[in-house]
């Protein structure tokens, strides 16, 4: 029962606007990956990344997306807020 919720929790956040602590828009979530044994979410992949984050010197995906590692998310709410300090 605890899956089928994470599974819808991880549904909510796609499409959300992802942004610093002190508000720098970095883009939205286009996709999450995740352990599939466990369900622990580990990376959030960007969409349309905005020309600040092309910046950032962010891993990619082999698809050519930016990545944030799911450990940089401090809170989700309406935004999903990450500490810039933990991806750079």
């Amino acid at each position: 029962m605890v899956q089928d919720e994470n599974k819808k929790y991880s549904k909510q956040i796609l499409g959300k606007t992802v942004v610093s602590k002190t508000g720098k828009r970095f883009g939205e979530v286009g996709d999450i990956s995740f352990e599939t044994r466990t369900g622990e979410l580990l990376q959030i992949l960007l969409r349309s990344p905005t020309s600040y984050t092309e910046d950032l010197d962010l891993e990619r995906s082999k698809e050519g997306e930016l990545i944030i590692p799911f450990s940089a998310v401090i809170a989700i709410g309406d935004f999903v807020v990450v500490a810039e300090e933990d991806i750079i």
